[in-house]
């Protein structure tokens, strides 16, 4: 619901669409920098069908001129179950746009060739999930739509994109809490067993020390 404050609602509607879009969506974009021979990973948690789009970039330090050959990386994208999303071998920069099938962590791992002497590589990733991976510039050139509309639609989107959220968290709470009633469960039954095999420990060994003792007869 959008509330109308006086006769200009658009600053309300700014901070509402920002607020919603902050919660419903992630977005990733970060330098950092790469060792030959070495792997750095980047996870990202998402849902079933929610749509994900990245790019990555090896930045050339000399301006004007063409990177070396030799400066290249291997990206992988898997989810957690270790299905392939994504596969660049030996690339200077490349993109990739996949609707998520599986919930759960994605991992994009970037490795940089092995060279001598080492050298290192700084790289920009930018990872968007969620409404902040949809292109709201084509949507507002292909429907031509003014700014108010392109709004109301981010912002219907976004609740949606909220509405699946809070439905995909209540669904990862009830595993938790199953997991956490089987983990008692199982608990309760391994300490039982242990109390079990303890006394049955303890009444063989009085058992046997009155054997004893009557061979013995001390008693």
């Amino acid at each position: 619901m959008i509330i109308m404050i006086g006769a200009n609602p658009k600053p309300l509607l700014h901070l509402s669409l920002m607020l919603l879009v902050l919660f419903s969506s992630s977005t990733q974009s970060l330098r950092f920098e790469l060792q030959s021979g070495h792997t750095k990973c980047i996870s990202e948690d998402i849902k079933s069908n929610s749509m994900t789009v990245g790019k990555y970039l090896i930045v050339n330090p000399n301006e004007g001129q063409p990177l070396p050959d030799s400066v290249r990386v291997t990206v992988r994208v898997t989810s957690s179950y270790g299905n392939n999303y994504h596969y660049g071998d030996r690339v200077q920069s490349g993109q990739f746009a996949f609707a998520a099938v599986e919930a759960g962590d994605y991992m994009t791992c970037f490795w940089a060739l092995d060279q001598t002497p080492a050298t290192t590589l700084t790289v920009d990733f930018d990872w968007k999930t969620g409404v902040a991976a949809k292109d709201w510039s084509n949507v507002a050139k292909k429907g031509q739509v003014d700014v108010m509309e392109l709004e109301l639609r981010k912002l219907q989107d976004s609740v949606a994109s909220i509405h699946d959220e809070m439905f995909y968290l209540r669904e990862r709470e009830e595993e938790m809490q199953e997991l956490n009633r089987a983990t008692n469960s199982r608990m309760f039954w391994l300490s039982l067993l242990s109390l079990l095999v303890c006394l049955s420990v303890a009444g063989m060994q009085l058992w046997h020390l009155k054997t004893f003792f009557e061979k013995k007869k001390l008693i």
